[in-house]
């Protein structure tokens, strides 16, 4: 007999932003059935988040041995066990992993079924011979990496951030298909543990983030040996030797091939929905993943979606939705995600992140303004000898927050301040009023905001003012 269970919430999916949702929702003495086919952690702590900044990390170290001159040390080239700083990514995934566990879950209470989740109806999930009946559904399926139709791709060996971490010996020559955030993270890092990278972007690279931004990026990871190849297609993977692969590409009609020992294909993501029958639920789907409305429901009104499965893009954008669903769902009020308060950060050295209007869309609003301060008018970037950056603020013409773009050391970290600024409508006002430590980076921020101000001290009339004033004592 199969068994039939009627939970308050069942989610599929215990990634991120579903275990969030089960968590909570447990934590409020709500029934909850979980439903993972995979591992639990999902991708960002098993093959995304995690394992990257793990390997990031190892790269810096080996990196700043490199670079101890400037400060009176001499540089030393490290000695990488690449076999060990594979051990040091599976020990912080380990670390981690207790936190996202079936035993963590089942002693919150939420029932944990380890199998793949398809509708059978509206409101039934069947999953390992369990019918689910709830109340409501969350969709957090996540996404795998999307494959493009390359011509002979499907004979080699070629890697996906799924496998790219399971490598116990350092790649000689490591080709990375795709120039996104997660390409050139991954390219830097691998570079700065001793393998020879090649990045083939059919566009250019980071193409969605500022283009000043990119150009100091891009500086960085030709500095340390990376070979950046833009506006080159691939025509065909073929193998070579045992285990190796040529690439033939293309760029502006010159044919030209590059030999590898290892081949990362990082062109993006797919939504995982095949295997759910969305259709027996009424779920609309498209090439982006499931379509949902502004409060995060399909149109099958008992169905949420989230994170990746609905185009959220990042392990925080999933955690954000995650919270949205649980306030509509467990206390029956109206939600509304905003994708322009989402930060977005690049991971490599210097960091490059981003939130709200870039300044070619700010551009289009009545008396925007552009706002900028270079990393090296500050004392900490001076001191730590990272002055390649700045930070550029977008304001509309009563000084209210647009966006945010910074690129330079820890700007993943100084994002924050911006994201919250852009989610409370702040404007450059409040950001040049708060007292920033000295010395600290987040001075640059305000900095930049101070600037919006400059011409008023121009103005012959704030000048009247100010003399007009001095007559008082």
């Amino acid at each position: 007999m199969t068994e039939t269970l009627t939970p308050d919430i069942c989610v599929i999916g215990a990634g991120s932003g579903g275990l969030s949702v089960a968590a909570a929702a447990a934590m409020f003495g709500v029934s909850v059935v979980l439903i993972e086919r995979g591992r639990m952690g999902g991708d960002c702590l098993n093959y995304g988040c995690v394992p990257s900044k793990a390997l990031i990390a190892a790269g810096r170290h080996a990196q700043a041995m490199r670079g101890g001159t400037p400060f009176g040390i001499a540089a030393v080239e490290p000695e990488i066990d690449f076999a060990a700083v594979n051990a040091h990514v599976r020990a912080v995934i380990d670390a981690i992993s207790p936190n996202d566990s079936v035993a963590r879950f089942t002693a919150l209470g939420v029932r944990v079924i380890q199998a793949e989740a398809k509708f059978i109806d509206r409101r039934t999930v069947e999953a390992g011979g369990v019918r689910v009946r709830a109340r409501r559904f969350v969709i957090a399926t996540g996404s795998s990496p999307a494959i493009p139709p390359i011509q002979g791709l499907a004979d080699v060996p070629y890697l996906t951030n799924e496998t790219v971490f399971d490598l116990k010996r350092r790649p000689s020559h490591l080709a990375i298909i795709g120039g996104g955030a997660v390409g050139l993270e991954l390219a830097q890092a691998f570079r700065r543990l001793g393998a020879r990278v090649t990045v083939i972007e059919k566009g250019a690279v980071l193409a969605r983030e500022d283009a000043e931004a990119v150009a100091i990026v891009r500086r960085s990871l030709l500095a340390d040996g990376v070979e950046i190849r833009e506006k080159t297609e691939i025509v065909q993977v073929e193998p070579r030797g045992r285990t190796g692969m040529r690439i033939v590409t293309v760029r502006d009609g010159v044919s030209h091939a590059v030999d590898a020992s290892h081949m990362l294909v990082a062109t993006g993501r797919r939504a995982n929905v095949e295997a759910l029958d969305l259709s027996k639920a009424r779920i609309k789907a498209g090439p982006a993943g499931i379509e949902v409305g502004a409060d995060l429901r399909t149109a099958n009104r008992r169905v949420y979606a989230i994170g990746d499965v609905a185009g959220g893009g990042f392990t925080h954008a999933a955690n954000h939705h995650a919270g949205l669903v649980l306030r509509a769902i467990l206390f029956r009020l109206r939600v509304r995600r905003d994708a322009a308060a989402i930060p977005r950060v690049t991971f490599t050295q210097p960091e490059l992140a981003h939130v709200g209007m870039s300044e070619a869309e700010a551009t289009a609003v009545r008396g925007a303004r552009i706002l900028r301060w270079p990393y090296s008018e500050n004392d900490r970037a001076q001191a730590e000898r990272t002055t390649d950056g700045f930070i550029k603020l977008t304001a509309d013409g009563r000084g209210k927050l647009l966006g945010a773009t910074v690129v330079g050391e820890n700007a993943g970290e100084m994002i924050n301040l911006y994201a919250l600024a852009l989610s409370k409508g702040l404007g450059v006002r409040d950001l040049a009023g708060f007292v920033a430590p000295y010395p600290t980076f987040a001075e640059i921020g305000k900095r930049a905001a101070i600037t919006y101000f400059a011409s008023a001290a121009r103005k012959p009339a704030v000048r009247r003012l100010v003399r007009f004033l001095r007559i008082f004592g």
